[in-house]
């Protein structure tokens, strides 16, 4: 799926309108003409590829709609209608981040060639069949790198510095001199080795932080150093000061922080999550902070999203909550739909698409 396809019309305009990809291209596609009818296959062999744009009635619209749309016919539908939208649809771009509609629409998939996620994870997408066809899945590998990389750093200052608790006595108006912790010199164990992990591994690096990596396997690294194997977490958290979960969720992933690794860790750690909610057993890390096992968690993904008003962590102190935003700095819907664009036009110039995700590991191939 990802080889090089015949070349349209050449151009250096990534905005202009190229030939629409040759039969063959990627998963050969079905022919539903008339047998010796040559005016009807003329026509069809001029048409524009179908893309179909998955959204959600509360979602924006694409920002580059125009320019996508001077390049192939579009097709806007939300999940109800998915399943009736996509039958002749080459591409599918999933601009409702979190969507699980493909699976349940799956039997309308019967041309497609190309879905694009305009989202990090792409474990809202997968299933079995999708990940045993020959449709190639691309994602928005790269655009969130700096930004969750910034938000962590700002969460392990936050709590070193203690200014979630500055806040709550500056609210009641109380006077408190304190010792604060230097960050400096502080341990941190980065779970992802992604994009995502090597960016917040160089930043954290920056700051004067001691980084080692976990990831699917061990091995030595540039931005880690040392990258231990995140199934055995347990042997690696005894004197980390800051875990960081940005591993990719997957079924090796799911429930990585479990009652065993939390057992393990220091009285003083803190946890910071800004991967997916279900890498935390959500009920043994509540029990590890009420009964201050660890010190402190920095939560931006929960395993049910919004976070239900009757959850524990809202009421703990120890606990600081933020509405799954830490890569959505200003302009990232920008940034996701030229990224969309830019392999659009990759696509239809027979040319190989960026950040191809590897269906079975559940993620883009990284270092």
């Amino acid at each position: 799926m990802t080889q090089q396809r015949p070349p349209a019309q050449p151009s250096h305009d990534m905005h202009a309108s190229p030939e629409a990809p040759r039969a063959g291209a990627g998963r050969p596609a079905r022919d539903h003409r008339a047998s010796g009818d040559d005016d009807a296959a003329a026509h069809s062999a001029r048409r524009r590829p179908r893309l179909v744009v998955l959204t959600s009635p509360d979602a924006p619209p694409l920002p580059n709609a125009a320019r996508i749309e001077d390049m192939v016919d579009v097709a806007y539908t939300h999940a109800d209608d998915l399943e009736s939208t996509l039958p002749g649809a080459k591409a599918l771009l999933v601009w409702d981040f979190f969507s699980t509609a493909l699976r349940d629409a799956w039997s309308g998939a019967t041309d497609l060639e190309w879905i694009h996620v305009a989202a990090a994870g792409v474990d809202s997408l997968l299933f079995d069949e999708l990940r045993t066809s020959d449709i190639t899945v691309t994602n928005a590998h790269g655009a969130f790198d700096v930004p969750i990389a910034e938000f962590v750093l700002a969460s392990v200052l936050a709590h070193d510095k203690q200014l979630h608790r500055s806040k709550r006595l500056q609210n009641e108006r109380t006077w408190q001199h304190r010792e604060l912790q230097q960050t400096s010199g502080q341990r941190a164990l980065v779970v992802g080795t992604g994009g995502i992990g090597r960016a917040t591994a160089r930043l954290l690096r920056a700051a004067g932080l001691q980084v080692t990596g976990a990831g699917r396997t061990a091995r030595e690294h540039d931005d880690f150093g040392t990258v231990v194997e995140s199934s055995r977490l347990a042997e690696h958290v005894a004197d980390v000061d800051h875990l960081v979960l940005i591993a990719p969720l997957t079924d090796q992933t799911r429930g990585l922080l479990s009652r065993e690794v939390l057992a393990t860790m220091k009285s003083t750690a803190h946890v910071i999550n800004v991967g997916r909610g279900a890498l935390v057993d959500e009920d043994a890390l509540v029990e590890a902070l009420h009964e201050g096992r660890i010190a402190a968690a920095s939560l931006d993904v929960f395993d049910q999203e919004p976070l239900p008003r009757d959850h524990p962590f809202w009421t703990m102190p120890t606990v600081h909550i933020s509405a799954h935003m830490s890569g959505d700095v200003i302009g990232w819907r920008d940034t996701l739909a030229e990224q969309f664009e830019a392999n659009l036009v990759r696509w239809l110039r027979g040319e190989e698409w960026e950040n191809v995700v590897d269906k079975q590991l559940g993620y883009v191939r990284g270092r």
